[in-house]
């Protein structure tokens, strides 16, 4: 039987209390073998639920840990360049959640870095990884008679569906000083983007570009390729957001607006003249919801429509094996740095229709 990888765990916050934590412990292929927050009493209440035997006293002790094979980089969003030049030089595989950076100007330095060869390094884009998001890509119609797509993500946040659904552990021991520095060293890298004289409202929105949009957007040019350029974008108090992509001979609009309706409408549709195809994605705070691809065919006297589902396996789930895959088996990774570099691009060039 082959060893089991042997992974830390840098941030504990809900994202790897809800998804990292349980997945990686449900599965003999890893073994959570260390884990470092900034917070004392979250790393006592993962260790023990976990039975984690290292806790670190800092990222890059862990980082620096000779024992571990990889790296999952959780933490907040402003932390990520930094850490990620440190795992990179360390050699270790890592797993970083989305988005790997928050400016192109952070992201560009770190492609140039050497790697150890074999080195992954493999971006959290779950939604990519979902079974019907793989089955819509393979019978995706060629490009030249597609009319439309339209690309969605009309949600009320998390929080609803956590407080309902499962109990995350939030720490009180986190010095205020250091959140304070975060959302400075967030607001700096947002406006290094979008401006110093950007208002706050379009800081809002590229947040949510870089945040739930990022998402879609991979998942959008994972499907299509890159867009020629952005046509047109528009925000309205930082949380609705409208995007149309030039495809040439179609548009691809993007939505996104958070609200209070309970509900977390995501998905996917594309348009040709006789065929439409339609996934959906569920909120992934509640594990295991299904997801499922509808294709309605028609011709001038018949139309039916194909349902690929439900599939109830979660899309972290699938990423998880994919991550595993590169690193035991070689699989190419579709998630790259190279790869992000494109996202953070286009939210650079939606965001100067904000300013």
């Amino acid at each position: 039987m082959t060893m089991p990888l042997k992974v830390g765990l840098i941030g504990l916050g809900e994202v790897a209390q809800l998804m990292h934590l349980p997945l990686l412990a449900d599965d003999a292929r890893f073994a959570i073998a260390a884990i470092a927050d900034v917070s004392p009493s979250l790393m006592d209440h993962v260790a023990k639920r976990y039975g984690v035997p290292v806790r670190h006293g800092g990222a890059e002790a862990l980082i620096a840990d000779p024992n571990l094979d990889a790296v999952f980089i959780l933490t907040p969003d402003h932390l990520h360049a930094d850490l990620l030049e440190k795992a990179i030089r360390s050699g270790k595989h890592v797993f970083i959640e989305k988005p790997v950076c928050l400016t192109t100007a952070q992201l560009e330095p770190l492609l140039a870095l050497p790697r150890r060869e074999g080195q992954v390094v493999f971006v959290g884009y779950m939604r990519r990884f979902s079974r019907p998001f793989l089955e819509l890509k393979k019978r995706l119609p060629a490009l030249d008679i597609i009319r439309h797509v339209r690309v969605r993500d009309i949600i009320r946040e998390a929080p609803f569906f956590v407080a309902q659904t499962r109990n995350v552990f939030k720490p009180s021991d986190i010095p205020a000083e250091l959140i304070a520095d975060g959302r400075a060293r967030t607001l700096a890298m947002q406006r290094s983007v979008m401006g110093e004289d950007c208002p706050p409202d379009a800081l809002r929105a590229y947040q949510v570009l870089t945040g739930l949009s990022s998402h879609s957007i991979s998942a959008m040019r994972d499907l299509l390729g890159t867009p020629r350029g952005v046509r047109y974008a528009a925000q309205h108090k930082g949380e609705t957001v409208i995007a149309l992509f030039d495809y040439g001979h179609f548009t691809a609009l993007y939505e996104a607006v958070i609200d209070d309706v309970s509900r977390f409408d995501a998905g996917i549709e594309v348009l040709t003249q006789t065929q439409h195809f339609k996934m959906n994605y569920d909120t992934p705070y509640i594990r295991n919801l299904p997801t499922r691809l509808e294709i309605t065919t028609s011709t001038d006297t018949d139309t039916g429509t194909e349902v690929i589902g439900p599939v109830y396996e979660d899309p972290f789930r699938v990423e998880l094996s994919a991550f595993y895959g590169s690193i035991a088996e070689g699989q190419p990774v579709k998630t790259s740095l190279e790869d992000s570099l494109e996202d953070l691009r286009l939210f650079a060039e939606i965001g100067r229709f904000f300013r």
